[in-house]
């Protein structure tokens, strides 16, 4: 072949692959597995893909197993409603928490290893930052198509906007001494965290077609989510699959009531436990049962410390800055409570700070003043807030600033949502933020005020400016100034957003004495 030939041919072939990275985006899209359909929004500015597999089934034999590598399939996928929310009880609405808050009453199954892409590119070479957010629900409940969840804002404001599923309660944390054996790992449980690992190593095979930056992924994720950006900033096997993360009222630096250090041979004694109630004398039997005898069954189970995806308690992995250190964005709520006190007197709560700390009761008074009912119940909700939420993220923030070296931004939510009936008042609660975060408040029917529509929009730009360069700051916005240990600014998100030196030092003081003691 003459040179001249061969030149063309080689230009030729050049512009075929620039063609095919700067291909436009349709509802058709290939990606490792094959070919997928979604849809286009109401606007038409945007592609929207539900329900796509990004695993196996994790069903029958593959039931507690690591999620496994799809196969490719032949022809077009359909991707265009949400696939089923992982195994649990049916929704009900409860507390503060009503049907936007909630995943549909169906489908439910244990076949839930699905995803959910919205996207505003349009073309393939885009590069645009990716947002990934992880739902809560105590690890026991919970998925991405509750309709707070909605990326179409987020996309709108350009990023790429992922949600996940993951495996809850019995079948996203079982620990037991035969799937231990098993696995080659050698450890069991935590299935729920290599679900969220699994759909980030997608993103990072995947997340190209739709115009997403795989070197541009932001973790976002609220409650049990943010325990598990928590456990994925701190796992080895999540190096390089992310570059920020965002923690909405989560952490898992002390133990308390809703976290606590099992290690794998306590979870494993569980899991004998939890077998023989069920009068399995085996890993066969056991992966035998229907999945609704499984779901019904006390087990208990949540995160271990397996050895694999988390070595070593958090706080340690921080200490010896071993974490991933990567930018991170984190709060909690002023009324962040799961449970409401009983009413008490002076008397009576006087005498359970001295049960519960000891020397240490006249400083939980003083930090946390009760001595009128009204007090004594404010009292009750704030420690409660703090012994839960707020030191988890206050000591990560805390100890990230003063180990790591990716800046840390700090918030405390404080707009108590309105309200159009007194029973509906639960203030700024457990994760009424998420709505403003993502803007979603058309998600729940509020009587929304001005000031809820611009605090909405100032948030989840601050979201987007975090996911597309690691700092919330921008133009138009109050400025956000970076946590550190010598000033210790925080950003109150409120009607009115400001930082300012954070208020709840003298609380912190007080918790960080009792985890020390």
């Amino acid at each position: 072949m003459k040179t001249p030939a061969i030149l063309l041919l080689l230009c030729l072939s050049a512009a075929f692959l620039v063609a095919q990275n700067t291909a436009k985006l349709g509802t058709k899209i290939k990606i490792e597995t094959g070919l997928i359909e979604g849809l286009k929004n109401a606007k038409g500015d945007l592609h929207i893909y539900k329900g796509i597999p990004f695993a196996k089934p994790p069903v029958g034999e593959l039931r507690w197993k690591a999620p496994q590598a799809l196969e490719k399939w032949s022809g077009v996928k359909t991707c265009t409603n949400f696939g089923a929310s992982p195994m649990q009880g049916s929704p009900q609405p409860f507390f503060c928490w009503s049907e936007p808050f909630l995943i549909p009453a169906e489908p439910i199954s244990e076949d839930c290893l699905y995803l959910n892409v919205w996207t505003g590119a349009k073309k393939s070479s885009e590069k645009r930052a990716v947002l990934v957010y992880i739902y809560g629900g105590g690890f026991m409940s919970g998925g991405s198509a509750c309709p707070i969840y909605d990326g179409e804002a987020m996309a709108q404001k350009g990023v790429v906007f992922v949600s996940i599923n993951y495996r809850v309660g019995n079948f996203g944390f079982f620990t037991h001494p035969e799937l231990s054996q098993e696995a080659a790992s050698k450890t069991s449980g935590n299935y729920a965290l290599l679900d969220m690992i699994a759909a980030l190593q997608w993103i990072q095979k995947n997340i190209a077609q739709f115009g997403g930056d795989p070197q541009q992924v932001t973790i976002a994720g609220q409650s049990a989510g943010a325990f598990g950006i928590n456990f994925l900033c701190a796992s080895p096997l999540t190096k390089g699959l992310f570059q920020r993360a965002i923690a909405q009222s989560g952490g898992s630096f002390y133990e308390s009531p809703l976290r606590r250090n099992t290690t794998l041979k306590e979870a494993e004694e569980r899991g004998l436990q939890f077998a023989k109630n069920l009068n399995c004398q085996s890993l066969v039997e056991l992966r035998k049962q229907p999945a609704a005898s499984i779901l019904k069954a006390q087990g208990g189970f949540g995160p271990v410390l397996d050895g694999h995806v988390l070595p070593e308690k958090i706080m340690d992995t921080y200490l010896a800055n071993r974490q991933n250190d990567v930018p991170i964005l984190l709060g909690w709520n002023a009324d962040d409570v799961v449970m409401v006190p009983p009413p008490s007197s002076p008397e009576v709560h006087r005498t359970l700070m001295q049960t519960r700390y000891g020397n240490l009761a006249n400083e939980a008074l003083s930090a946390y003043p009760a001595n009128n009912p009204e007090q004594i119940k404010a009292a009750q909700l704030a420690m409660g807030r703090d012994e839960t939420f707020g030191t988890q993220v206050y000591a990560w923030a805390k100890i990230q600033a003063s180990k790591g070296k990716s800046p840390v931004y700090l918030y405390n939510f404080n707009r108590k949502l309105p309200f159009a009936k007194p029973e509906e008042d639960f203030g700024a609660f457990h994760s009424g933020e998420i709505v403003y975060a993502y803007q979603n408040l058309h998600t729940i029917n509020r009587p929304w005020q001005p000031a809820d529509h611009q605090l909405a929009a100032t948030m989840s730009t601050y979201w987007t400016n975090f996911a597309k360069t690691g700092n919330p700051n921008g133009k138009g916005l109050p400025i956000w100034s970076p946590y550190k240990v010598d000033s210790e600014q925080v950003m109150i998100l409120d009607e009115k957003c400001q930082s300012v030196v954070f208020p709840g030092k003298a609380q912190m003081a007080f918790w960080e004495k009792i985890y020390a003691r």
